[in-house]
């Protein structure tokens, strides 16, 4: 019985893993390093990138694969691109050199998503911070512009030169700091933490899960070598390192975002200061 039992779950077991794998698409072929699912590239712009990056990985042996799809089925986007570049091997085996720029359009209402995923080996390289900086620097303003290529060109450019040791990633941040988007964002939070502040000592406040109510102010948001075939990827391992953003927001989701943030900090902060007991003498 107990043997039947276990032969039951095993082939259980098994058909989940299967089903799960079957949710991970196969490179296509012939072989390439800029997987285009859902043509949000031209030929042109698929050409340009595969170039610079197929040149990158014969120099290097570190490889940046650009993979767009059009459902996550389900996956959280960070979780998705780990699974593909860990069942794709993208990177060098006992490198584990490999980044993931995994892009599911927008859709409809659905809102479109991007992540960067990184393989161990690059992670002290690529730090997700790092990951995360450059996707809201380099990628996600063009986006929102629809200009994809621009975007993707961009990112790339930024995590060759990481790798390469052109800068590190703490020059990089110094490099972007104070950027117009950075110091918009910051504004916004700063205005409505004075917001919540007087609007609590006139009885009012913010709670989230409410777009609005009386009084308050409204914001007006922001949209934000050598050369050759490509030889394929080999066993790269990931870990999960990386980020993630998406840029199709409509305003009113944007600044009830922004809000919600904002009313956190605020609530914890004062919270703190409630329940700080005086210290015993």
């Amino acid at each position: 019985m107990i043997k039947k039992l276990f032969i039951l779950f095993a082939v259980i077991a098994g058909t989940l893993l299967s089903v799960h794998a079957q949710d991970i698409p196969e490179p296509m072929t012939p072989k390439r390093i800029v997987n285009d699912f859902t043509g949000l590239f031209s030929t042109q712009e698929r050409a340009a990138l595969e170039k610079k990056l197929v040149n990158f990985n014969n120099n290097s042996s570190t490889q940046i694969a650009v993979v767009t799809v059009p459902s996550l089925n389900g996956y959280d986007i960070n979780d998705y691109a780990a699974r593909l570049g860990e069942k794709w091997g993208i990177g060098q085996k006992g490198k584990d050199n490999g980044i993931v720029i995994l892009i599911k359009p927008k859709s409809g209402r659905e809102k479109g998503e991007v992540a960067i995923s990184v393989g161990y080996g690059l992670e002290g390289v690529v730090p997700d911070v790092t990951a995360s900086r450059i996707i809201r620097n380099e990628i996600i303003p063009a986006f929102q512009a629809d200009n994809y290529y621009k975007g993707i060109d961009k990112a790339t450019d930024v995590l060759i030169d990481l790798s390469k040791g052109e800068y590190t990633a703490d020059e990089y941040k110094k490099k972007n700091e104070g950027s117009p988007f950075d110091i918009v964002i910051g504004f916004i939070v700063f205005v409505i933490i004075l917001s919540l502040i007087f609007r609590k000592r006139g009885g009012g406040g913010y709670s989230p899960g409410h777009t609005s109510g009386s009084g308050g102010f409204f914001i007006f948001p922001m949209g934000g070598g050598s050369s050759g075939g490509f030889g394929g990827f080999s066993s790269g391992s990931f870990g999960g390192g990386g980020s993630s953003g998406s840029w199709e927001r409509s305003p009113d989701q944007l600044i009830h975002s922004i809000k919600r943030s904002a009313y956190l900090i605020y609530n914890n902060t004062h919270t703190r200061k409630r329940t700080k007991r005086p210290t015993n003498i």
